[in-house]
């Protein structure tokens, strides 16, 4: 039974029972009689556990139930006009005591009817009657039931009691008259108190008690030894209070010190204004103090701002201290302490706005809407923890440009710190104000620019921090990306704390791997993938196309790009995960037929994929092209890249010599180790495959890997190896129209890699029909765009068997030569060498193309 009450709440009814109202209650619960003693001197009652709450005997309290039990014993009560047991459990926080969880002391007290009180609460009106003590219970459901004997206390009064009674009730008045909380009549009622045990009950249920103080008094059964404990209780609560009246008392001085000077120094201004003696310099420092009492600054920042004008005062004007103390000031004057914009909290109007100015990034929009929604339901007191985002992804996926939509979506100022190439850790945490010319760091400087507590800060290029003997960048940024720290952030040009935990920090990155552990646990990483060329189209028209017309001027001029135009821009002018190289080849050609109006040439201003070559010149990328044949030793593997997804064929060359590998292609050493994996497993599995295990020691292998300048690793591309090896080893072929992806142990299972959605995309825009990925990879197909899901064949594969069976054609018919017997003609196969067959020679791709 949630009875727990406030301290004031008690002395509201204390007052109320001793001024007589609710008279009319009191009365109907001296109408209940106790419970009669049975033959063995006990009394059989229902239990009402109590939590946070001892009643004791004789007197009238309060009590506050919600329990379903709770009331149940209370309608018995008041249904049969019986007393009941009310016991404090042991635990206040168990909602559903059983026997163990229970005082085996309590008392027994008559209750009144229950009244619903404005807050929801239920309130019922309860008398104490007698300490005592469980024996047994008799029922625990629906609620408890028990025999009790009562306990009766000595009511004479020795000399040693008299004494007591007095001490506790001169401890009791000054403690009356010190504490506002205990009504004026509460010490008159005491001081007609003739029993020594209620004068101690009394004074213990109207003084604020710990629990279990106050389950010790009711356990004290001899009066004398009762007063005895509440006379120490009130002398500890007495001191107490002295000490609370003491420091009323300085800060009540202090006030007054306060509006006196203030009250004299409006009198010195007048008189100074009345004689025409107005002095700048005071007229400064008064307004220095003013600007100080507006900026509602914490108690704590605005005594040290008072006290540096104090020594401002102090100084001559023309002190060469007087300027640091002034810039000093104003800095503290200029952040905004407590100035917040309200958040536009509408959802539909947060997802339009996102919508409006960015294509596709489906999670990191939702996040957002999270957040908002979450504002939306939570109260303001919950919401000051504000999520520490992370937007990592390739260059030009919008990512910070996002940062500014959500300000836009959220009606928050926006304030932007790009940290690539700091190296100083005082460029996050500011210069100590004894240097010459000494700063705020970076992130007090934009709350400043942002004029609001709560403004969305990016913080840009967070991976591309660097450290030098100055310091490390990376740790100081620790404290404010910990929403456990950054409410008292330290800047060392402040030297005060100030609160940032109601900032949204949102971060970027184009790699994760640059950022070092602990920082990054402190973020919530949101991927940006690279676009598929159907995104970067789209992008193309909802927004960089009407952008790049209006701001050269051609709107309303009849230029048209069409959707042919900007995929050729996107295959032959641009290798890119983003779209900022897109919006920069479109701009080009904007220019040119905007200078083509300017001179006044006639002529369309039509861009077509034929004419494309005479405003961008030739392309400067050719696509790599699928393979227009099924090949032996020829694996069309699939690799991430920092640019997104790409395509990495891997090609098998077997020579006469001493059993050597070979592997060229600038390959780092994780993608070489896979290669010997790849080998090592075909050799372990050459008779099951069927290869002359004598074949490894008289063949040398060679594995090459495209593009040899540009630099590729990653143990990824262990299956497309191990395929091509087998076909090289085989002479079977592989498909042309399959790629794969996926690292292969000794024992030939296929284990999952990353960058899936990209590898697929990759595969999709080269046009192949199958991709072969690794079992455990098949939930990384969610964010694969449903247009990919619906041209591909998706193979799922365990083990490289899985995979040669998927990928490799029938081995190629073997001659066979026919021989006479003299009894059963018998056919046998002769080893033949396979026939060759010219390869296409493959034009070299012009340009480079970024790293597997």
């Amino acid at each position: 039974m949630p009875a727990m009450m406030e301290y004031a709440q008690r002395q509201q009814w204390l007052r109320s029972a001793m001024s007589g109202s609710g008279s009319r209650q009191t009365e109907e619960l001296f109408e209940v009689q106790d419970a009669r003693l049975d033959d063995d001197g006990l009394i059989e009652c229902a239990v009402l556990p109590l939590r946070d709450l001892v009643v004791y005997p004789n007197m009238v309290t309060p009590l506050f139930v919600g329990r379903e039990r709770s009331m149940a014993v209370i309608r018995r009560a008041n249904t049969q006009n019986t007393t009941v047991i009310a016991v404090a459990q042991t635990n206040p926080d168990v909602e559903e005591p059983m026997p163990e969880d229970l005082y085996n002391i309590g008392t027994e007290v008559a209750v009144g009817r229950m009244l619903r009180m404005p807050d929801g609460s239920t309130s019922v009106m309860s008398q104490g009657r007698r300490r005592v003590q469980i024996v047994d219970f008799l029922q625990v459901e629906p609620y408890f039931i028990v025999r009790a004997r009562p306990i009766f206390e000595p009511t004479e009064r020795p000399r040693q009691t008299e004494a007591l009674m007095r001490a506790v009730l001169d401890l009791f008045e000054r403690c009356a008259q010190l504490n506002r909380a205990i009504p004026e009549e509460a010490y008159v009622f005491a001081m007609n108190i003739e029993e020594p045990g209620w004068l101690a009950d009394f004074v213990a249920s109207t003084i604020d008690l710990t629990m279990e103080d106050r389950q010790q008094l009711l356990e004290l059964f001899n009066p004398t030894e009762r007063l005895q404990r509440v006379s120490v209780l009130l002398g500890k609560e007495l001191d107490v209070l002295e000490l609370e009246d003491q420091i009323h008392s300085q800060v009540q001085n202090e006030v007054d010190r306060n509006q006196r000077e203030l009250y004299l120094r409006e009198q010195m201004r007048a008189i100074q204004g009345e004689l025409g003696e107005n002095d700048p310099w005071q007229a400064e420092l008064s307004e220095l103090r003013d600007k100080i009492a507006s900026a509602q600054m914490p108690a704590d920042v605005n005594g040290k701002a008072l006290k540096e004008v104090e020594r401002l005062s102090q100084m001559p004007q023309m002190a060469p201290e007087v300027g640091i103390i002034r810039t000093y000031l104003d800095w503290l004057i200029d952040l905004p302490w407590s100035t917040t914009t309200v958040d536009n909290l509408d959802l539909k109007h947060a997802e339009s706005v996102l919508e409006k100015q960015h294509y596709g990034l489906p999670k990191a929009k939702e996040r957002i809407l999270e957040y908002i929604a979450v504002r939306k339901l939570t109260s303001s007191a919950v919401q000051r923890r504000a999520p520490i985002l992370c937007f990592a992804g390739p260059p030009g996926t919008g990512k910070t440009s996002l940062g500014r939509s959500i300000a836009d979506a959220l009606g928050r100022k926006f304030v932007r710190i790009s940290l690539g190439g700091i190296r100083d850790e005082a460029e996050i945490r500011g210069h100590r104000r004894t240097y010459i010319g000494a700063l705020p760091g970076r992130v007090i400087q934009a709350m400043r620019r942002a004029g609001s507590v709560n403004p969305v800060m990016m913080l840009d290029e967070i991976d591309k921090l660097g450290q030098d003997f100055r310091g490390d960048p990376a740790a100081a940024l620790l404290e404010v990306l910990d929403p456990e720290q950054n409410r008292e952030f330290a800047d060392h040009y402040l030297d005060v704390d100030y609160d940032l935990s109601r900032v949204l920090f949102v971060t970027t990155a184009n790699q994760l791997g640059a950022i070092p552990p602990a920082l990054h646990d402190r973020l919530e990483v949101i991927e940006f993938p690279g676009y598929i060329e159907e995104e970067k189209l789209e992008i193309a028209r909802r927004y960089i196309l009407p952008r790049q017309i209006e701001e050269n001027g051609l709107a309303g001029a009849g230029f048209v790009m069409p959707d042919g135009v900007v995929r050729k821009i996107i295959r032959s002018y641009t290798y890119e995960a983003g779209v900022r190289n897109l919006e920069r080849e479109v701009a080009r050609v904007c220019r040119k037929i905007a200078r083509r109006k300017a001179e006044g040439k006639e002529g369309s201003l039509r861009v077509t994929p034929e004419n494309l070559h005479k405003y961008l010149g030739p392309p400067e990328y050719t696509p790599p092209d699928a393979e227009k044949f099924d090949e032996v030793g020829l694996a069309m593997g699939l690799a991430w890249t920092e640019a997104g997804g790409d395509t990495m064929p891997i090609e098998i060359a077997l020579m006469d010599g001493k059993g050597g590998l070979q592997i060229t292609g600038q390959v780092g050493d994780v993608m070489q180790e896979s290669a010997q994996a790849a080998m090592s497993y075909i050799k372990s599995q050459a008779k099951a495959l069927g290869i002359e295990p004598k074949r490894f020691d008289k063949i040398d292998t060679h594995i090459h890997v495209p593009e040899g300048a540009i630099p590729k690793d990653g143990p990824s591309a262990g299956v497309s190896m191990a395929l091509a090896l087998v076909s090289a080893y085989t002479s079977r072929k592989i498909r042309r129209s399959i790629g794969l992806t996926g690292e292969i142990t000794l024992r030939g299972r296929v284990l999952p890699v990353g960058g899936i959605k990209e590898k697929v995309l990759a595969a999709h825009r080269l046009g192949l029909k199958t991709v072969i990925l690794p079992k455990k990879n098949d939930k990384d197909l969610v964010d694969v765009p449903q247009k990919a899901k619906r041209d591909m064949h998706f193979v799922f594969v365990e083990h490289i068997d899985q995979v040669l069976s998927e990928a490799l054609l029938p081995a190629p018919p073997r001659a066979k030569r026919a021989r006479k017997a003299t009894r059963k003609p018998v056919r046998k196969p002769v080893a033949r060498k396979p026939a060759t067959k010219a390869t296409p020679r493959r034009r070299p791709t012009p340009g480079a193309r970024p790293p597997a």
